[in-house]
């Protein structure tokens, strides 16, 4: 009897592959990888024993294994899990189809508003890392940070650059936190952001780094850092750090 093969099996094959190759991505940001190896090994030890060599009594061992293993999973990975299902029920493409719906003078409105927020953002960085005084910002986008500004002093203010740079000067009691800028106005200052354990980050580089980068990595935030001993500007997004930075590339990555 041949195989049968139809354009649906191909769907299949492939939806699954792109299923595979996110747990696979998401497993190595979380410092998982042995643990995705090991279950990618024993799952296809069970397909071998219970499918091809139909060993009855191991295959229903295994069976009871990989229905008790899912619920371990689970608790075992419930952070990752939770920020999936959080980023997926907050895409940004919905705002983007909002904007190509919307008509050409409200879209140059918007240009122009976000320019006026990012700005200051800008000279503010630049500043402080003329003076090398250590900063960072983080700019909310769709995945809210409402458990971060719990961590710090709320302040709910209009973004400007002289705030931005009171806030973060040597002598402040919020200098050490970051700061968090959420619906266009500074919404907290001092909060304490989760920090990376990527063993690949360059060694120069200091906590505030580490920081960012782990914030980058639970959210689809966008985080600027000012370094405290170079002065260089660094941003952080999706689990990426862009170092040296000027201020044309700064105001570049923050616009778009």
């Amino acid at each position: 009897m041949f195989l049968q093969f139809s354009l649906k099996d191909a769907v299949d094959i492939l939806l699954v592959g792109l299923l595979l190759y996110y747990v696979y991505r998401l497993m190595r940001e979380s410092r998982s990888l042995n643990i995705f190896i090991g279950i990618m090994v024993f799952l296809l030890s069970w397909i071998l024993v219970s499918v091809v060599l139909e060993m009855r009594l191991l295959g229903a061992i295994m069976d009871k294994l990989v229905s008790v293993g899912v619920i371990a999973l689970i608790v075992l990975f419930q952070d990752d899990i939770r920020k999936f299902l959080y980023n997926l029920g907050a895409h940004r493409r919905m705002r983007l189809l909002k904007q190509f719906f919307s008509s050409q003078q409200h879209i140059s409105q918007e240009q122009q508003q976000q320019k006026r927020i990012v700005m200051p953002i800008v000279m503010a960085a630049m500043q402080m890392g003329k003076q090398k005084v250590g900063a960072l910002i983080v700019i909310e986008r769709a995945v809210s940070l409402e458990n971060i500004v719990n961590t710090g002093e709320v302040i709910d203010a209009q973004i400007s650059q002289r705030l931005i740079e009171n806030i973060f000067f040597k002598n402040s009691p919020l200098h050490d936190g970051a700061m968090i800028i959420s619906k266009r106005r500074i919404r907290a200052a001092g909060c304490i952001l989760p920090v990376s354990h990527n063993l690949d980050i360059p060694k120069e580089l200091g906590l505030r780094h580490r920081a960012a980068l782990g914030m980058s990595q639970e959210s689809d935030a966008l985080i600027v850092v000012v370094s405290e001993e170079t002065g260089g500007i660094t941003v952080a997004h999706r689990g990426e750090l862009h170092l040296r930075l000027s201020a044309e590339e700064l105001e570049s990555m923050l616009t778009k």
